[in-house]
Order: C-alpha cells, then sequence, then structure tokens
C-alpha cells in the first residue's frame, strides 16, 4: 500500500496562491513518481479572510494544522492589514504553538543562476544556516515604561534556556554530519558583547561538540565577520549555527548571494511534530493575479518538505527538475520582467518543471 502524507496548505495573501499552486502541483507530480500520495488540505487563513471576518486564525486551527506531517505556505502579508497583526498572528503563533524551534535555509547557488558575488560560482556558495527559531528576541519579552514622554524607556530581551540551545546545536552537528561535506559546524554569535547569551551557546557548542560530535570540527566567529566572510568567501561556510536574531539578518544576506529572494526556499521545522515550509520572498501584493511571479522558492520549499518527509528520491528529483529549468536557456534571470520577456508565466514555470520531474 502507497505510504500517504497530510499536507496542509496555507496560500495566504497577494501571489502566495499563485507560487503555491505550482509548488503543489511539481510535489505532487513528485508523489506520482515515485509512489506515494499527498492528501492535501488547504486553508484560507490570511489577510482576505481577516478583512472578511475579523478573525485572524480560528480557534480549532493548531489542532487541525497537529494533524498533517507538514504544511506549505504561500506568502503571508496583505496591503489593507496593519503590519504584525497576520505574520504574529499565522507566521509567528503557528511556529511558537507547534513547537518548530529550527528554521533551517540551505544557502546554494544553483547553475544558471547569477550571484553578485564577483568570481563565485555554485561549487563556491553551498551551505546551510541553522537558526534557533523559538527563543532569543523574538518572544516579546519586554515593554515600556512612560511610553510616549521624553523619558519613555523601551525594554525587549533576549532570552534562552540551556534546553533551547542544546536541541538547536544538536540538529546543527547532526545536519553538518548528514552533508558530510566539510564536516564542518561554525557557531555565529557576538561573545564580545552579549557576554551572557553567546556565552552560553560557546559553552554548549564545545561540550556537545566535544562528547557527541568529535567526528565534526567547530569554529566559531562573530556575525559581523560572518557577514564579511559570506561574501568574501563563502566557500568556508559548510553548516552555521546562530540565533534567532542573527539567524533572520545573515540568511537574507544568503538569500542574495545565492541569486535572490526569488530561490530561496526555508523549512521552520519541528524535528519530533508538524513542520512548515515556503519560499522566503514576500507575498508582492502588486503583482497578484497577474501570473507573472516566478515560483522557483516555492518549488525548492516543496522539495525541502519532500526530503523532511524521508521522500529523499523525490526530493532529489524535484531538484534536478528546477535545475534542469534553470540551465534550459528558457529563462535570463527571476525578476518579473525577465519571466515576461521569456514569454513565460508562473503557471507555465510550473508546468515545465512538474514535466521535468516525471523526466529527470
Amino acid at each position: 500500500m502507497a505510504k500517504k502524507y497530510a499536507i496542509a496548505l496555507i496560500p495566504g495573501d497577494g501571489t502566495g496562491p499563485e507560487v503555491l499552486r505550482e509548488g503543489a502541483k511539481v510535489i505532487q507530480a513528485a508523489a506520482q513518481r515515485f509512489g506515494f500520495k499527498l492528501d492535501i488540505t488547504e486553508y484560507d487563513w490570511g489577510g482576505d479572510r481577516y478583512l472578511r471576518t475579523g478573525e485572524v486564525l480560528p480557534e480549532s486551527a493548531i489542532d487541525e494544522l497537529r494533524m498533517h506531517e507538514a504544511i506549505f505556505l504561500g506568502a503571508i502579508g496583505h496591503p489593507d492589514v496593519k503590519p504584525g497583526i497576520l505574520e504574529k498572528g499565522i507566521l509567528l503563533r503557528v511556529r511558537f504553538e507547534l513547537d518548530q524551534y529550527i528554521n533551517l535555509r540551505p544557502v546554494k547557488l544553483y547553475p544558471g543562476v547569477d550571484t553578485p558575488i564577483k568570481d563565485k560560482g555554485p561549487e563556491h556558495i553551498d551551505f546551510v544556516v541553522v537558526r534557533e527559531n523559538s527563543s532569543g528576541l523574538y518572544t516579546g519579552v519586554g515593554g515600556f515604561v512612560q511610553k510616549g514622554t521624553p523619558h519613555e524607556i523601551a525594554v525587549q530581551q533576549m532570552i534562552y534556556t540551556r534546553h533551547q540551545v542544546d536541541r538547536c546545536l544538536r540538529y546543527a552537528f547532526q545536519c553538518a554530519r548528514k552533508r558530510n561535506k566539510t564536516n564542518t559546524l561554525t557557531l555565529c554569535g557576538k561573545t564580545n558583547v552579549l557576554t551572557y547569551v553567546y556565552d552560553l551557546w560557546e559553552r554548549a557548542f564545545h561540550e556537545m561538540g566535544t562528547k557527541d560530535f568529535p567526528d565534526i570540527k567547530r569554529e566559531y566567529a562573530h556575525v559581523d565577520a560572518t557577514t564579511m566572510w559570506m561574501v568574501k568567501n563563502p566557500e568556508w561556510f559548510d553548516v552555521i549555527v546562530t540565533g534567532n536574531m542573527f539567524g533572520d539578518i545573515i540568511t537574507d544576506l544568503g538569500a542574495m548571494i545565492q541569486g535572490g529572494m526569488g530561490i530561496a526556499a526555508g523549512g521552520n521545522l519541528n524535528p519530533e511534530g508538524v513542520s512548515m515550509f515556503e519560499p522566503i520572498g514576500g507575498s508582492a501584493p502588486k503583482y497578484t493575479g497577474q501570473n507573472v511571479i516566478n515560483p522557483l522558492a516555492c518549488i525548492f520549499a516543496g522539495q525541502m518538505l519532500l526530503d523532511h518527509l524521508g521522500e529523499a528520491e523525490a526530493a532529489a528529483c524535484v531538484e534536478r527538475a528546477g535545475v534542469t529549468f534553470l540551465q534550459s536557456g528558457k529563462l535570463k534571470g527571476l525578476a518579473v520582467s525577465d519571466i515576461q520577456a521569456a514569454g513565460l508565466s508562473t503557471t507555465k514555470i510550473g508546468d515545465l518543471i512538474a514535466d521535468y520531474v516525471t523526466k529527470v
């Protein structure tokens, strides 16, 4: 009997539904080729629902998501909804309540994609950032005193427990071992200024590495040095592990050096529970309904989803299909203007890659 996986689709806002449609199309093609089934349920959570009902997520939402193996997200962000309402009410709530404590961001330059870094190619840009995704400054611990006065005080605290640090580090060490590239894990921190939080990270890093991962080389870099080396010598990195805020920043830099937001995919993981996969770019509301957005980031997010499910052959096939398209010469760049100049569309790119999935 064929394996079956329950997948929740959250198309979201703007062009999210358009790119997610193509991502779902491609992973369904892979499922058909490799003999498993995806039982897909779509949810209308996003800005339009909020404007219509005043409800960001129904009370049953998190429990419903727990009944799935994975979540596939399009994009969140609506021009008619105040910033923060949907992001906190959907993205952060899902991450925190499903305890998706790892943000996984491959930074990989594919053949046929341009990087702004001079003299660097796919052989130089291929690393992974493991970002702690559930704590740090993003938990919102803090507040105001005398708000709105000349003496106003604003406080927001960076908080980590040893448990949170350890489980993130363990995942990162395992990731470095699984990649088996240079077997190197780099801790990105700021021990010279954040002397409490990153002292904890550094001690835990070396204790765990010495005890449980002696085969993995350990390196440390301040976050400012990390950003410089990502541009100057990206080939130095294999796996980077870091806290929530630094991870948020360096993964956007990573997206740029791999060719832009149009190619970058990521996962919010609970290795023991339900994980969520998404393209990194936003909802691009000005292009809504025009069928001109590049869906590649969403398709590569689907590849990550399949790999997370344990369908490694199907995931590898989706990646090959994406690379085949990028090398085909049909598209000269990833921008809307490039897609229009090539006579392509969001739907057509999805169709081509789904077709490649059946062949490569």
